[in-house]
């Protein structure tokens, strides 16, 4: 019972992550109707972005807020520059989905090429630890935790309360109506792909805080995680999202906890296929974001 428990508040610290990276992702598919395989090479770019502003001698939570914004503004510019102009010439869902495979890896060994393909570590970032009700948690992960359930929170608020949020529903839902009822959809996708550039960036930095040891595979290897979580509250789905990266945490780390940590992954794609198998369109599954990964 011990080990159910301990692995189970793992699993929610964990599932934190996945959720604040898996929520990013689903918005921006839901948004633009873009599977952005580039998430996880920007996950690595804001952790090593991160490792670089500690290394001058910055607060790690600073460095969190400031790899967050850098990569939101390059998340917003990679769709401008890149996504948005081949969206416009008429390349296909396919076509987009490999570009993004592309500049993913293009990103990832820019990275090898300036911090070389070594190992890297944040150090002693995770604090003292905080036990009660058999859970133990270290001060970084209850942090991490804090913030990710404050990021939902806004987000929303964001989508609920707002102008900018009810604008950014009717492009998912339907962006030639959006448009006909004035809505400038271009404006819109380059806002939401700058927010969820931002979860993006705090994502990789919280899964390097929480990782003893990382190279330039991080983001990419835990984009199975975050794809996962997706699927399973439905994808273009924010709310399913975070519920998502709770049960793809969950579920992976006890079930590493009983068999084998190396196994984690596989469970992580096995949460995936059975969804796929089960329930295609997920849990939380929008008629609109659906249809559309169907045309597509």
């Amino acid at each position: 019972m011990r080990l159910l428990i301990e692995s189970l508040g793992f699993g929610i610290a964990s599932g934190a992550i996945i959720a604040l990276g898996a929520v990013g992702f689903t918005v921006q598919f839901g948004i633009s109707n873009v599977l952005n395989i580039t998430y996880g090479a920007l996950m690595t770019l804001a952790a090593y972005l991160g490792y670089a502003l500690l290394g001058a001698g910055v607060n790690v939570w600073v460095a969190m807020a400031v790899a967050a914004a850098a990569i939101a503004i390059a998340s917003a510019l990679l769709n401008r520059g890149l996504i948005a102009p081949l969206v416009r010439r008429g390349t296909g869902f396919v076509g987009v989905v490999i570009v993004t495979v592309s500049a993913g890896i293009i990103i990832q060994y820019c990275i090898v090429a300036i911090a070389g393909a070594d190992t890297i570590s944040y150090g002693q970032q995770a604090g003292s630890t905080v036990s009660g009700a058999g859970f133990v948690f270290t001060t970084s992960q209850l942090v991490i935790i804090a913030i990710t359930v404050a990021v939902m929170l806004a987000l929303h608020l964001l989508l609920t309360r707002t102008q900018l949020g009810r604008a950014m529903r009717a492009t998912s839902a339907n962006p030639v109506v959006a448009r006909s009822c004035g809505i400038r959809t271009d404006r819109v996708t380059d806002l939401a792909w700058l927010i969820t550039g931002a979860l993006c960036g705090a994502a990789g930095v919280a899964l390097a805080i929480s990782t003893v040891t990382f190279d330039f595979t991080i983001g990419p290897t835990f984009l199975i995680y975050m794809i996962a979580a997706a699927v399973l509250g439905g994808i273009g789905q924010p709310y399913g999202a975070m519920l998502g990266g709770l049960v793809v945490g969950v579920v992976s780390q006890v079930a590493a906890a009983y068999t084998s940590p190396a196994y984690q992954d596989a469970y992580a794609f096995a949460v995936l296929v059975l969804v796929l198998m089960l329930r295609p369109r997920g849990l939380f599954a929008s008629g609109a974001a659906a249809r559309r990964l169907t045309r597509a």
